[in-house]
């Protein structure tokens, strides 16, 4: 009698229960209809009565936008114009010509064709000046980068007719070009920076990096790489699929690498599969503040699973998951549905409580506290200590991956006229120009880019005429420090000339051999010691 007794208890609980439940959903769902009623309401009050015409469609998006920006600082709206452009370095190639261009002196210069195609394959080369397409003349208009993407880009199949300069011939040339896909590329650079120790930059998670990620491995592996750096600085996040298949390369059979969690999205968990490409060599994850999102749940595992040494400063801290929902217009909100964790339980994501606006003024807020300059800056509360799942070292979550070895960042004031030249954009087309001028004396002098690296030398002459731009643009001549800056700025100079001149991969090549971090990432491969030393104890 009692046994039934109970199990009628159980029953009327499970019924309460599921009443409860089912009246608070009603609940919910009826303030949500009443609520869409009252603004539906107000756009017919503002349509009909208010004293000026109104953009009813732009009220709206502005309203869906204001709501947005009060919930977190990632949560978007995105107009059905602007859908295509956002999802191009998500997918991984957007339709077009194929070419990276600069506006140089209001024209249209041809910096590099991509490899493979449509225009390298008519015969556009670098150096070209694109001066009509389709008759319409485009030199010296006020050109703008969005003014190039609107007629170069296209369906694939259609055709654009260029009408090109060239400094060898004194007659425009016609091209009559057809649009194909063309890839973009996640991965920067891959090269062996000694005998034993490759190199990977990624700037972001798409759907094909883990195929370009396996395919630069594959050519290390076969230069007998040992160690791998794989830099993720700067690289601000992308697709979770992308991000949890690169730490799968590194992370042994059924390990979590992240797990996801929300008030309306249960548990989700991502654990790594029985065989990854780099499983035993030693590893340095190099992350900076502009590591963010898809690079610290990479960072986070592999730190998590004392599986590689993470070098550098405390990354941005984006810990959010958006899920993309469809509006009736065919625009899109990218709502936060749930939060990261890293393997040990650390939240990924840094607070967000005091707004906006001051979550987008962290940087600076790191800046003002010295966290960027000295590791002794930052301050964990003893409620954030967490501890990896191999060895047992301290970590910390509150937001961002903190680095095992930290890297300060370099901002002296002996620095500001480096960075104003290059800030005030007059870097760059320096070299453009220069490279311009002398684009066939560099490829008869050096056939190859090692030979390039080891005997091109950044003139005097050279330098003098950067300051010089630089004081047109109102830059004023700093003695000290371009004294104290000479080598970065002789450097960043060569490097930009390397990746004219062969690809992305070479700039990093050449801009690397002046790097902290890098530095002291093989400093760690040197010694087996310090490698283990590391990773059994707390962050530095």
């Amino acid at each position: 009698m009692r046994k039934i007794n109970a199990i009628n208890r159980f029953g009327i609980g499970l019924i309460i229960a599921c009443s409860m439940l089912f009246m608070s959903k009603a609940h919910a769902q009826n303030n949500v209809n009443a609520q869409a009623i009252k603004f539906s309401r107000m756009l017919r009050l503002v349509e009909n009565f208010y004293v000026d015409t109104v953009n009813i469609e732009k009220a709206t998006e502005n309203a869906i936008v204001s709501m947005l920006a009060k919930l977190d600082p990632h949560s978007m709206y995105i107009s059905r114009d602007e859908v295509q452009k956002m999802n191009e370095p998500l997918k991984g190639s957007f339709e077009g010509i194929g070419i990276s261009f600069n506006i140089l002196n209001d024209t249209l210069l041809v910096v590099a064709t991509i490899p493979g195609g449509p225009s390298e394959k008519v015969g556009l080369r670098a150096g070209d000046r694109i001066m009509e397409v389709d008759d319409k003349p485009i030199a010296g208009i006020g050109l703008k980068n969005s003014d190039v993407f609107d007629m170069l880009r296209g369906k694939k199949g259609t055709k654009v007719n260029l009408q090109i300069k060239r400094k060898s011939q004194t007659d425009l040339i016609d091209f009559t070009i057809i649009r194909d896909k063309i890839p973009i590329h996640s991965l920067d650079a891959s090269y062996m920076i000694n005998k034993e120790t490759g190199y990977i930059k990624i700037n972001r998670f798409s759907s094909t990096t883990t195929d370009e990620f396996l395919k630069a491995m594959a050519e290390l592996k076969e230069e007998k790489m040992k160690n791998l750096i794989l830099d993720l600085r700067g690289n601000g996040g992308g697709l979770l699929k992308a991000a949890f298949e690169l730490a799968d390369q590194f992370i042994g059979e059924d390990k979590m690498i992240v797990y996801t969690k929300g008030t309306h999205s249960s548990r989700k968990e991502y654990k790594a599969s029985a065989y990854g490409e780099f499983e035993d060599g030693k590893l340095v994850v190099l992350i900076n503040e502009g590591s963010a999102s898809a690079s610290e749940i990479v960072s986070g595992a592999i730190q998590d699973w004392d599986r590689g040494v993470i070098v550098g400063r405390r990354s941005f801290g984006k810990g959010l998951v958006q899920q993309p929902f469809p509006l009736s217009d065919g625009s899109v909100v990218r709502l936060t549905t749930a939060h990261y964790y890293t393997p040990s339980g650390r939240c990924i994501q840094k607070p967000y409580e005091d707004g906006v606006d001051a979550y987008r003024r962290d940087y600076f807020s790191r800046l003002e506290s010295g966290e960027l300059f000295n590791k002794d800056s930052i301050h964990f509360a003893d409620s954030l200590k967490y501890t990896t799942l191999t060895n047992k070292r301290i970590v910390y979550g509150g937001g961002g991956i903190m680095p095992d070895i930290f890297v300060p960042i370099d901002t002296s004031a002996n620095y500001t006229y480096f960075n104003t030249l290059i800030r005030k954009n007059v870097m760059y087309p320096f070299v453009l120009t220069y490279i311009d001028n002398h684009r066939e004396d560099l490829q008869q002098k050096f056939a190859s880019f090692e030979k390039f690296n080891k005997n091109f030398e950044v003139s005097e002459e050279m330098i003098n005429q950067l300051v010089s731009e630089g004081e047109e643009e109102g830059i004023e001549k700093d003695e000290e420090g371009l004294k104290t800056t000479l080598p970065n700025i002789t450097n960043q100079i060569k490097a930009l000339i390397a990746r004219d001149l062969w690809t992305q991969s070479h700039y990093y090549q050449v801009l690397n051999d002046d790097d902290d971090a890098i530095e002291k990432a093989l400093e760690i491969f040197k010694q087996d010691l310090k490698y283990s030393h590391v990773l059994t104890e707390s962050p530095q």
